[in-house]
C-alpha cells in the first residue's frame, strides 16, 4: 500500500507542477495579448486623429474644386447656348436667302422656258 500511496503522491505533484506551468504560459500569452491590444488601440487612436486632421482640408479642397468645375460647366453651357442661338439665327437668314435665290432661279427658269416654248411653237 505504501508504494501506491507514493506513486499517487508523485503523480499528483507532477500534475500540480504541470498545471502551474501551463497556467503561467497561458497567463504570459494573455499578458502579451493585452500589451499588443493596448498598442493597437493607441495606434488606431493616432491614425483616427491623423485621418481627421487631414480629411477636413482635403474635403475643403475637393469642395472648392467641385465649385470651380461647376462654374466652368455653367459658363460653358451659357456659351454653348449663345453659340447655338447665333448659329440658328445665321442658318435662319441663310435659309431665307437660299430660298429666295432658289425661288428666283425657279421663276427665271420657268420664264425662260416659257419664252423658249412660245418661240418654238
Amino acid at each position: 500500500m505504501e508504494f501506491s500511496q507514493i506513486a499517487l503522491n508523485q503523480g499528483l505533484t507532477f500534475l500540480a507542477w504541470v498545471t502551474g506551468i501551463v497556467i503561467l504560459a497561458v497567463g504570459g500569452f494573455l499578458i502579451k495579448l493585452l500589451i499588443d491590444l493596448s498598442a493597437l488601440s493607441k495606434n488606431l487612436n493616432e491614425t483616427s486623429i491623423l485621418v481627421n486632421t487631414e480629411l477636413k482640408p482635403t474635403l475643403k479642397e475637393i469642395n472648392e474644386t467641385l465649385h470651380a468645375v461647376n462654374s466652368l460647366v455653367q459658363s460653358t453651357d451659357r456659351n454653348v447656348d449663345s453659340f447655338k442661338t447665333a448659329v440658328e439665327k445665321t442658318f435662319g437668314k441663310t435659309k431665307m436667302i437660299s430660298e429666295s435665290i432658289l425661288s428666283g432661279l425657279v421663276k427665271g427658269f420657268v420664264t425662260v422656258m416659257g419664252l423658249f416654248s412660245k418661240r418654238y411653237k
